[in-house]
């Protein structure tokens, strides 16, 4: 039996996949935040590079991956797909359980690979700088790489429990030449103004995401680049899913249930969307997205028009939500605490496309730990998610033969802090409420 597909360097996409494309019902257009109104790209070319607004608008189904790109993406991909057997055994299931290691880049996660692009396209429009927002950190450290690789500065707000609680995080930040501030900060207006209000705050992505949009727009020489959500960023995780229906072609295998975690969206739509043109003729497919308890866009939010960030500074987008406003608890899974899904899942969700699924942290660490200890490899906390959901499909009937595929987005030797408090039993289940719920999407913008 193998166990690793891989392909040759060769063999790396050429071109990324738009999903959007495909979707049934389309994509509603992202709104100006002071019209209301849609927003074209010479709208939002303040914050970004005219070479990514033509990905997030585009109408192509394929979209070429620059040479420069594929030259870095090199350093990497293609990435292996893994059977996991040793977990099968553990589990005692018939299942076959496949799954794609993004571990393996230089930043440890997915994330470099779009990134990179992000990069790239900035530099090539004469950007010099680009300031960025990052939960757990990984964003931050792909993005660090990639501006590093073309000479860029690279300013990144770091939401604050994270920075405290993954200080090593902010020192790959710092190795490959980026500057990292814990925010909300007093660098930027916005920060100051959380900070007055709630001093004592842990901090969000939305938060961090208002500090860098008021970065990249009080400066000249300044762009603001995003690590998931937007189009442009799952259109160039799409290389994920493009490689691993080759490899599981190889291996004379198709996808029954196709998993991964979510919090903006990329990287189960990475992995995902690539496989949408197959359940469109009519395969069997199922996808699964999985969130935490604690911040249940999907299974919980509303699918409505609202910001990216608490300043109310970003495009509108029609997306599921929980509300510009929320602030999450301090789960480790910080690449999960979002309050917004990515429109592209949001609509495959609203098409019945997509199964979310909600899980408790105490149960992901669990799953993590038991793949570490069949697989060898010890995953992140935001992975731990898309494992565990692998684990309830694959144990839901032990005799049922079907073939599980997830995303390994990314390994946790930097998140081994979140592991010593889970083994110290410092570590919380945490529900989010309905009045917690209703008294967030109370401040949703009156479309």
């Amino acid at each position: 039996m193998t166990k690793k597909i891989l392909l040759s360097d060769g063999e790396i996409p050429r071109q990324w996949y738009n999903a959007a494309v495909d979707i049934p019902g389309g994509l509603n257009p992202p709104l100006d935040p002071v019209s209301k109104q849609p927003m074209g790209p010479e709208k939002l070319a303040p914050i970004f590079p005219m070479g990514l607004l033509a990905q997030e608008m585009s109408d192509q189904r394929f979209i070429d991956i620059p040479q420069e790109v594929l030259d870095i993406y090199a350093i990497w991909r293609t990435t292996p797909l893994v059977r996991a057997t040793n977990l099968e055994k553990a589990l005692g299931t018939k299942s076959k359980i496949f799954f794609k290691n993004e571990s393996v880049s230089p930043v440890g996660s997915h994330k470099a690979n779009s990134a990179v692009p992000q990069a790239f396209f900035n530099m090539k429009e004469g950007v010099k700088r680009l300031s960025t927002e990052t939960g757990a950190g990984q964003w931050g450290c792909a993005l660090s790489f990639a501006t590093s690789k073309f000479g860029l500065e690279c300013k990144v707000y770091m939401v604050r429990v994270s920075f405290e609680q993954k200080p090593y995080r902010k020192s790959m930040i710092q190795t490959y030449g980026a500057t990292v501030i814990p925010s909300p900060s007093t660098d930027t207006k916005a920060g100051r103004d959380i900070l007055a209000e709630f001093p004592d705050t842990p901090g969000s992505l939305g938060i961090a995401i208002s500090e860098a949009v008021e970065d990249a727009f009080s400066r000249q020489d300044t762009k603001y680049a995003l690590g998931s959500v937007l189009n442009h960023v799952c259109v160039h995780q799409s290389v994920i899913g493009l490689e691993a229906k080759r490899q599981l072609a190889m291996a004379g295998e198709t996808a029954d249930v196709i998993i991964g975690c979510c919090g903006g969206g990329s990287n189960f739509a990475g992995l995902a969307a690539p496989f949408l043109p197959d359940y469109l003729e009519g395969k069997k497919i199922r996808f699964i997205g999985v969130e935490p308890a604690s911040c249940p866009t999907l299974t919980m939010g509303k699918l409505a028009y609202d910001y990216g960030d608490v300043a109310q500074s970003t495009p509108l987008l029609y997306m599921y939500t929980l509300g510009h406003g929320f602030i999450p608890p301090g789960i480790h899974a910080g690449g999960l605490r979002y309050h917004g899904m990515a429109p592209m899942v949001s609509a495959m969700v609203r098409e019945n496309i997509v199964e979310p699924l909600k899980v408790q942290q105490l149960e992901c660490f669990e799953a993590g730990v038991l793949f570490a200890r069949a697989e060898g490899i010890i995953p992140a906390p935001e992975t731990c998610h898309a494992i565990r959901a692998a684990i309830i499909e694959a144990t839901r009937d032990l005799k049922k033969e079907q073939t599980i595929l997830f995303n390994f987005s990314g390994h946790g030797l930097l998140d081994m802090s979140s592991y010593d408090k889970y083994f110290a039993g410092e570590l919380h289940d945490y529900d989010y409420s309905e009045a917690e719920l209703t008294r967030s999407l109370a401040g949703l913008p009156k479309i």
